[in-house]
C-alpha cells in the first residue's frame, strides 16, 4: 500500500458570539491506498468535522491536507438523502449530473453497479419500494458513480436496525473492498470498527485529539459477520471501549 492522503495537524475552532470553541486539535494521520479506517470517540469530540474537512466542506483552522495527485474524494452522508421522486438509477446520477458528468461512459457504469450489487430489478423504481438497507446500497452506489477513489462515511448505518446494520456493513464492506476503494469511517458503534476496519483511531473528548490507533489484526479475517466470531475481538472490544470512557 502507498499514502494516497496525508492529513498533517488539522485544527478546527468554531466561532460563536460569546466565545471561540476548540473542536478538534493536532489531527494527523496518513491514509494507505485500499485501507478501511474508522475514527470512534465521544460524542462531541469532532469526528464529523473531520470528515466535513476531509470533504471540502468545512475549512480547517489550521493544519494542511495533501492528496494525491488525480485522486477524488466522495461522502456518503448518515441519512440516505433519496428523492422520492426520482427513480433509482436517477438518484445514483445525480452527483454526475450535479458535476456535469452524465456521459453514456459514466451512466453505464452506474447500471453496472446496479445490475452488480443486486439492484437491477430496482432501477426503474422509486425509493418509497426499497428496504432501509437498499437504500443505503443505492446511497453507496450514488456515491461510487463519481468514481471517488476515498469513501468519507459518517455513520453510515446508524439508521438502520441491528439485523439489517450488521446485512448492510457486509454488502458495503464487500463493495468498497471489490471496487478498491480506501474508506474513512466515524461510528459510535465499536463492534461495527473493529469487525470492518484495518485500522481504528480514537479520539479524547473535545478538543478531539489522537488518544491511540489500533491495528486490528483478527485471525481468518474475511467480513465483518465473521470477523465479529474472531478470537481476538473482544480484545480489541474491551481496549477501545477503556480508552473512550463512555461513562465520563
Amino acid at each position: 500500500m502507498k499514502p494516497i492522503l496525508k492529513i498533517d495537524n488539522l485544527r478546527k475552532i468554531y466561532h460563536t458570539p460569546k466565545e471561540e470553541i476548540l473542536a478538534l486539535d493536532n489531527f494527523s494521520y496518513t491514509l494507505q491506498e485500499g485501507e478501511f479506517v474508522s475514527i470512534v470517540g465521544p460524542s462531541g469530540c469532532g469526528k464529523s468535522t473531520i470528515l466535513s474537512i476531509l470533504s471540502d466542506l468545512m475549512k480547517p483552522s489550521d493544519g494542511t491536507i495533501e492528496l494525491q495527485e488525480g485522486k477524488k474524494i466522495g461522502y456518503m452522508l448518515q441519512q440516505d438523502c433519496l428523492f422520492d421522486f426520482r427513480t433509482i438509477l436517477d438518484n445514483c446520477l445525480l452527483g454526475l449530473e450535479i458535476k456535469k458528468e452524465l456521459t453514456e461512459e459514466n451512466k453505464a457504469y452506474v447500471i453496472h453497479l446496479l445490475e452488480t450489487y443486486g439492484l437491477k430489478d430496482f432501477m426503474y423504481h422509486y425509493p418509497e419500494n426499497l428496504s432501509g438497507g437498499m437504500r443505503q446500497r443505492v446511497a453507496l452506489i450514488r456515491t461510487l458513480a463519481t468514481k471517488p477513489d476515498i469513501l468519507l462515511l459518517d455513520e453510515p448505518f446508524s439508521a438502520l436496525d441491528y439485523q439489517t446494520r450488521l446485512a448492510v456493513s457486509d454488502d458495503v464492506y464487500h463493495i468498497l473492498k471489490k471496487e478498491k476503494k480506501s474508506a474513512i469511517m466515524v461510528t459510535h458503534d465499536l463492534a461495527e470498527a473493529i469487525s470492518m476496519s484495518d485500522k481504528v483511531i480514537v479520539l479524547t473528548g473535545r478538543p478531539g485529539k489522537i488518544k491511540n490507533i489500533y491495528t486490528i489484526e483478527l485471525s481468518n479475517k474475511s467480513n465483518p459477520i465473521e470477523n465479529r466470531k474472531a478470537k481476538e475481538f473482544s480484545t480489541y472490544y474491551d481496549m477501545l471501549w477503556k480508552d473512550i470512557d463512555f461513562h465520563v
